[in-house]
């Protein structure tokens, strides 16, 4: 259904916002330059390195460049996200699985009460937010549309070149989005059609996974944006 060119129905509601997400998020990372793109606002940031260089104990990527990621854990701005998990039959083994924690961790976020600890997840660059968002979406393709039989981690060749890795990520996200929107009203409630390992994708319908992925796109390019801002303004932490 259709009202003057916008579209209303649940799956076209979610199309419409992923692409006007993509459009703002191209036109905010034209002329972005390899110094801004490896670019480390403060001191111990997650970024794109080289495979020797890299300065966290599970950083990963095929080639010469690795994506930083470090210890396992749970970061506290995500303890809503389990808490709805666990309310809506999730066991706790599983949520533990999904986040690659012990299910005393879980049982420790589950428990928590009043404000959340502060949040311990680094501060990244934009190379690392666009890596991430790359793998992410490139892994959910192939065990979506894929043969869903490669290693998500192993499937972008991470670079310290801007362009690049603009390149092949818009290429990636084109992909997804013509992919996406071949996808039926019957795949879109099918429990599973999305195989995806790293997270709740096998449990869940395929329309929940999409939500999913746009938020996972919207709230990353977000903060590609203000850390562009940052740069234009020439910020430095303070002492």
């Amino acid at each position: 259904m259709e009202t003057e060119g916008a579209r209303t129905g649940r799956f076209g509601l979610l199309l419409d916002q992923f692409d006007q997400a993509r459009e703002m998020a191209q036109v905010r990372l034209a002329g972005l330059g390899d110094e801004e793109y490896l670019w480390e606002p403060v001191a111990g940031c997650w970024s794109v390195r080289r495979r020797g260089e890299a300065a966290t104990p599970r950083a990963y990527g095929p080639g010469e460049w690795v994506l930083d990621k470090g210890a396992p854990d749970i970061p506290a701005s995500e303890y809503a996200e389990v808490a709805r998990q666990a309310a809506g039959g999730m066991t706790v083994a599983k949520i533990a699985d999904d986040w690659s924690v012990s299910v005393e961790r879980v049982e420790q976020v589950l428990a928590h009460t009043g404000a959340p600890e502060p949040d311990e997840t680094p501060v990244t660059t934009i190379a690392w937010r666009l890596g991430h968002l790359h793998s992410c979406f490139a892994g959910q393709w192939e065990w979506t549309f894929g043969e869903r039989r490669q290693e998500p981690k192993l499937l972008v060749d991470f670079t310290p070149s801007a362009a690049l890795a603009l390149e092949r990520f818009w290429a990636l996200i084109d992909r997804w989005r013509d992919s996406v929107g071949a996808v039926t009203d019957e795949q879109l409630d099918t429990v599973g059609f999305s195989q995806y390992p790293y997270g709740s994708d096998a449990d869940d319908p395929f329309i929940t996974v999409l939500a999913g992925a746009n938020l996972e796109f919207i709230h990353h390019m977000a903060e590609i944006a203000l850390l562009r801002d940052l740069w234009r303004a020439g910020f430095t932490p303070a002492r």
